[in-house]
């Protein structure tokens, strides 16, 4: 089994993580460390120096490629600019897990402050939907999101997705306790 490694809409390329994206997305973390730090994992919105931000990288070029989790950097058509990331993990109702032991998959995605506002995670969304659609293992997504993130929170009603639950979560050092939302949409009857 495995997923394309290209995806392309009308206006961005969906493709894996290269070691050689670090020198780009380095800036567009530590410009980008207040508008993503409070919402994804630390291991993703870190800034990090160039050297460790590769070697990261290519861990998520490998799980791609291993089929573990597949994350897409999202290039511009226009002119080649990495905007942010769409990404795709397969899981079971409590956890992520191995693609063999998934029946769903959790759509996640972020996007850098200059580029908000004008549908790209919607487009990108659409496309890995579309793909995810594809995937024997995979017949209902969900997107998970803080309550309080109303940008992230607005993608599942764009795309038709249907409020699940919403869990109770303890706070971290990045943020205070909160509300995770359960957004939910079926791909096809198991």
């Amino acid at each position: 089994m495995s997923v394309p490694a290209e995806l392309r809409t009308a206006r961005l390329l969906l493709r894996p993580w290269r070691s050689d994206d670090a020198a780009t997305l380095h800036p567009i973390l530590e410009a980008n460390w207040a508008h993503l730090g409070p919402w994804i994992p630390a291991r993703i919105a870190t800034p990090a120096p160039i050297p460790v931000l590769a070697e990261r990288l290519n861990g998520f070029a490998a799980d791609f490629a291993a089929d573990r989790e597949w994350r897409y950097a999202l290039v511009s058509s226009e002119d080649n600019a990495v905007l942010g990331e769409c990404s795709l993990f397969p899981r079971s109702a409590d956890r992520r897990v191995a693609y063999a032991d998934a029946d769903r998959a959790e759509l996640g995605y972020w996007l850098r402050a200059d580029a908000t506002g004008r549908g790209f995670i919607t487009e990108a969304a659409q496309a890995v939907l579309a793909m995810a659609a594809t995937l024997p293992h995979v017949s209902l997504v969900e997107i998970r999101c803080d309550a309080r993130n109303a940008p992230s929170a607005a993608i599942p009603r764009r795309l038709g997705f249907e409020l699940t639950a919403t869990i109770p979560e303890p706070g971290t050092s990045r943020r205070p306790p909160g509300e995770l939302q359960v957004w939910t949409t079926v791909l096809r009857n198991a």
